[in-house]
């Protein structure tokens, strides 16, 4: 079995966080926590192989953040853009900032209340 991947070079600040007693995942009517947090990743760092068990939209505020998926596809991402990471076990990836400035995301997490913002997973076998 192949171990996962720590992750290098990130700090979280938490700027909020809230729970929703109705619920707002689209599949659960149980509670949902929504937590919002500026993360820095500095230049050569990643957060290791993961998933999370709800969405995360992020925003990049600084720098370029490029992440690998579960398929081995590659998506960039510069300052002022955007991109959501959906749900579940099976949407694996990995962020890293190879560029020489920190990146800096602004990410709100929507997950089932009491789980944890990330899971570390095993860096998967593409098949290409």
């Amino acid at each position: 079995m192949v171990s996962a991947t720590a992750g290098t070079g990130v700090t979280g600040t938490v700027l909020a966080t809230g729970t929703s007693p109705d619920g707002i995942v689209v599949t659960s009517r149980e509670k949902t926590d929504v937590a919002v947090l500026e993360i820095t990743i500095a230049p050569g760092g990643s957060t290791g192989w993961h998933y999370h068990d709800g969405a995360v939209i992020a925003v990049v505020k600084s720098g370029t953040l490029t992440r690998m998926l579960h398929d081995c596809s590659t998506e960039v991402t510069s300052a002022g853009r955007s991109f959501v990471e959906p749900a579940g076990r099976h949407h694996v990836h990995i962020g890293r900032n190879l560029g020489t400035e920190p990146v800096v995301l602004l990410a709100t997490y929507v997950l089932p209340a009491g789980q944890p913002r990330s899971q570390d997973a095993p860096q998967p076998q593409c098949q290409r």
